[in-house]
């Protein structure tokens, strides 16, 4: 019998995964982008600042910028620990921020379904609590997702997730 070099499983030992709040971060923007042609690719650069495209693209905006005030971060946070625990994925760290989600987690799951689960739980929850009303833009479209295929990327994006945000954390809930 021969050993097998390779790794089988198609799935990483973790996602590092990030969605925005709607209308908080445009192409063009100083912190830059990667959803051009071109500018997404793995390890790839970022879109130089563009003050006009971000205008552009802010003026085109069908609603206004989201913030997640403390009770709609808070809605956020357990309706994403739920989707861990009903879908079995298990969740190594969460920030919820004002205008994005942070999450590391494990799941035998394509990234982009997990994100999905998270805002349509995240969703149905704020409204279910009458956090936000029923036509409310909450999610911007897409998001970030970051496979971390060995131990120390896994440890780099949990230590970033929940220390490397800048003084602000927010609580746990």
């Amino acid at each position: 019998m021969t050993e097998s070099y390779w790794d089988d499983d198609p799935f990483p030992k973790a996602y590092l995964l990030t969605f925005r709040t709607y209308g908080t971060w445009h192409h063009g923007d100083k912190r830059g982008s990667v959803d051009r042609s071109g500018f997404h690719k793995f390890n790839g650069r970022k879109m130089a600042e563009n003050p006009g495209l971000e205008e552009k693209e802010a003026a085109s905006q069908k609603a206004l910028p989201f913030l997640l005030n403390r009770e709609q971060r808070r809605a956020v946070y357990h309706a994403i620990r739920e989707v861990c625990r009903f879908r079995d994925y298990a969740i190594f760290a969460l920030n919820v921020r004002t205008n994005h989600i942070h999450v590391v987690v494990s799941a035998q799951a394509k990234p982009e379904k997990i994100i999905e689960a998270f805002k349509s739980y995240a969703t149905r929850r704020l409204r279910s609590e009458g956090l936000v009303s029923l036509d409310a833009k909450v999610w911007a479209r897409h998001g970030s997702t970051r496979y971390l295929w060995k131990d120390r990327s896994v440890n780099a994006a949990i230590e970033y997730v929940l220390h490397g945000q800048g003084e602000d954390v927010p609580e746990t809930f």
